[in-house]
């Protein structure tokens, strides 16, 4: 740590237990052509409770990751008390008294509490006195509204406790900017409501400021003070949360979009009254917590259409996927494909021809060690010409792969090439050279173009499209709603895990569609 640094950390070490007050003016930030943030400026005042809200790539991650130390803005300037900082590193925002509690825990599991709070200092001694730790440890937790075992291992903790724990580590870290992404996407309401409080008390007693990035307009009703929104990488509202109302905020989220009259160009004319290739049913799905994310969700789709599901991150949608596509058990309700019980099991897959683009398709697709050839084989290596006895016939396999991979333009060192060496757009291609080189009859596409690039985009949209106007059903699930406009025939707003807005493309309204992902539905499902 260099000797201006030192200062800093001294200083702030200083001002432990008071909030700090932190002034971001004109942030840009560029990756190569694509600007993710353009001449941003927000204030989170000493003590209060702000908001940060966006649709996803609406650039709320890169500014707080540029807050953090991750990124390095290329204009603008972070003001924290009043005083203009340079943060280049994590270890500048921590000297500065700036953490962050991340969507996904970083606790290590097989250590205690006490050990994960100790451990995450950077002045921690080869030889760690740890009755001095526990004396120092009780100390603080005396002071803190947040309670949790601190000699339970993080593993055997519940997911509230584990986010309290998250927090508490920031806490003792003497944090006085806290940073919160999606905090209460792993809890229930009541420990969503329990923590939101606490923290809420401690903004007010002004031991801490928070910036909350979120999703639910509830709780940025119930707890902030401030919300600033961002679209499209730059500012699109900001003011006091007392003055705005849901429908407002998301308004300012979406803003004004170009609704086409119509999607992909000509294909064949859905009837209204088709039998529907998918029927979801009253489907209700558990989240890791055991919190309901679908619930009593009801949606269908006919042949040769596509509906877009539409909603802010974090309302069901991933849930719901996985329970289509055979990842997570949905409790209940019905799920019927071609008019016949769908349990979403391998021979169901198979036999009523559903087939899948999953987000992160490399987590989620793929076996990233496998080679190119393996992974278009997941789909058929146990049938004829692939499958011999008990083996796979490794020539049809990779004659199969070299005619999927010239067909669908996959860019690899061949098919011998482990499928995670291939870029994003690459990999995707593959997944779609395995899932729509034969006929489909229900296409099941969540995100399937999010951080790709505009030739990548272009060509996959094209291939859905391409699959819709042969009669495939197609429910794609996106965050970008502008994705959604372009290419569906329907779309369906989901909140809190239900259909609360349904509208023909032709008919959608802007406004309305804004309401909806707010919660705020003119039409109810």
């Amino acid at each position: 740590m260099d000797d201006a640094l030192m200062r800093v950390a001294t200083a702030q070490r200083s001002k432990a237990g008071q909030a700090a007050e932190i002034r971001v003016t004109g942030m840009t930030k560029h990756f190569g052509g694509f600007t993710a943030l353009d001449d941003v400026s927000m204030t989170a005042a000493a003590g209060s409770f702000h908001a940060l809200l966006g649709e996803n790539g609406a650039g709320k991650s890169t500014l707080v990751k540029c807050l953090v130390g991750f990124y390095k803005p290329d204009a603008g300037q972070i003001e924290v008390d009043s005083r203009e900082q340079r943060i280049a590193s994590p270890h500048d925002s921590s000297a500065l008294g700036i953490g962050m509690v991340y969507q996904h825990f970083t606790l290590v599991p097989s250590m205690t509490i006490a050990e994960n709070l100790v451990m995450a200092r950077s002045d921690v001694p080869r030889i760690i006195n740890w009755r001095r730790e526990r004396e120092r440890l009780a100390e603080f937790m005396r002071a803190m509204p947040l309670k949790v075992p601190l000699d339970q291992p993080a593993a055997r903790l519940a997911a509230g406790d584990k986010q309290k724990a998250e927090i508490l580590k920031q806490l003792f870290l003497e944090r006085r900017f806290l940073i919160l992404d999606e905090p209460t996407s792993v809890l229930t309401p009541g420990e969503a409501d329990q923590v939101l409080g606490l923290l809420k008390e401690m903004a007010g007693r002004k031991q801490v400021t928070v910036l909350m990035i979120t999703h639910k307009f509830r709780e940025v009703n119930a707890f902030c003070d401030e919300v600033t929104v961002l679209r499209r990488g730059r500012l699109a509202g900001a003011g006091r949360v007392a003055e705005l109302d849901a429908a407002r905020m998301a308004e300012m989220m979406v803003g004004e979009r170009v609704i086409p009259a119509a999607s992909g160009g000509a294909r064949p004319a859905t009837s209204p009254t088709a039998a529907p290739m998918l029927e979801i049913s009253d489907l209700r799905v558990e989240n890791e917590s055991g919190v309901m994310a679908v619930n009593r969700l009801s949606v269908a789709v006919r042949p040769g259409e596509i509906v877009g599901l539409a909603g802010v991150a974090g309302n069901g949608q991933r849930e719901l996927v996985e329970a289509l596509l055979g990842q997570r058990r949905p409790v209940s309700g019905g799920i019927r494909v071609a008019s016949r019980p769908y349990t979403a099991k391998r021979a169901d897959i198979g036999l009523l021809r559903v087939s899948g683009l999953p987000e992160e398709p490399l987590r989620n697709a793929c076996v990233a060690a496998m080679s190119v050839a393996e992974n278009m084989a997941l789909r058929n290596f146990d049938r004829a010409p692939l499958a011999r006895s008990a083996l796979v016939s490794r020539g049809p396999m990779l004659e199969q792969a070299r005619s999927r991979i010239a067909a669908f333009n996959v860019k690899s060192r061949g098919a011998h090439a482990p499928i995670g060496t291939l870029s994003g757009g690459n990999v995707q291609r593959a997944v779609l050279a395995r899932e729509l080189s034969d006929p489909v009859l229900l296409l099941i596409a969540a995100d399937p173009v999010f951080g790709l690039d505009f030739a990548a985009v272009a060509e996959i949209h094209d291939r859905i499209l391409a699959a819709r106007n042969a009669g495939t059903a197609v429910l794609l699930v996106s965050s970008d709603l502008d994705e959604l406009l372009g290419l569906a025939d329907r779309i369906a707003v989901i909140f809190e895990g239900r259909i609360v807005h349904e509208t023909a493309i032709g008919s959608a309204d802007i406004g309305v569609i804004g309401r909806a992902l707010a919660g705020h539905a003119a039409q109810a499902a």
